[in-house]
């Protein structure tokens, strides 16, 4: 098996489910005994925002190359970014990066591919939502994604980091994102929804309104748990 690196931290809860996720992965593979050997670097989420906000890629990108060559020097053989709009420089990491990765992105559109669904929805940070980074492999692959207006992504972004980075899930929010989702059915006739902020499945749990919901974490986990094995 190899030995896996996550930069975490972006957030922690999220952090968390892929752990556990990962082990429960290797539990349905029938692996109880010979669980993975896991190395996270928890990441200053902070630190992340204030780069973000000036949307310097180039800092970015330096500050996440860092903490994978953290990830190699500690003896992982390769690794995953465990958050979505990270991966808005995921191009120029891999191309420095000293240990394969896997994308949460390219794992998410093959799912999407494999289910032969042709017109998912979005929702994630604004900084996933407003740049192209997420829905170009998508569109390469003709599958057209669709999102939110820009009020509702105000909304989705809002929840996001007061409450949701935080631990804090509350039904009235979780009852917010079900009627931007119920919007994006009626007003785009959406056949799926990508849940494009590790967060998201915190709260939302399950499918609703007929079409599935699309969790990256579990996604991205799965894929994880199949290269760790080889």
């Amino acid at each position: 098996m190899k030995r896996i690196g996550i930069i975490g931290g972006i957030g922690p809860e999220s952090t968390v489910d892929y752990y556990k996720r990962i082990i429960g992965a290797f539990q349905e593979h029938g692996i109880e005994s010979a669980y993975p050997e896991i190395i996270i670097y928890s990441a200053n989420l902070a630190e992340l925002m204030l780069i973000l906000e000036t949307g310097n890629r180039s800092k970015l990108a330096d500050w996440l190359v860092e903490k994978v060559e953290s990830l190699f020097r500690a003896g992982a053989e390769f690794a995953v970014i465990g958050s979505n709009t990270p991966h808005v420089v995921y191009d120029e990491v891999r191309l420095r990066s000293p240990i394969p990765m896997l994308s949460i992105i390219e794992e998410t559109c093959n799912k999407t591919l494999a289910f032969g669904l042709k017109k998912p929805g979005l929702m994630g940070t604004k900084f996933t939502m407003e740049s192209d980074f997420f829905t170009k492999p998508f569109r390469e692959q003709g599958i057209s994604v669709v999102l939110p207006d820009k009020k509702d992504q105000e909304l989705i972004h809002n929840r996001l980091f007061s409450e949701i980075e935080l631990g804090i899930i509350k039904d009235s929010t979780r009852e917010e994102l079900l009627l931007v989702v119920k919007r994006m059915i009626d007003m785009h006739s959406i056949d799926s929804l990508i849940l494009g902020c590790t967060e998201l499945p915190l709260i939302l749990t399950r499918d609703e309104y007929g079409i599935p919901f699309l969790n990256t974490t579990a996604i991205h986990a799965e894929s994880i748990v199949k290269y760790c094995i080889g």
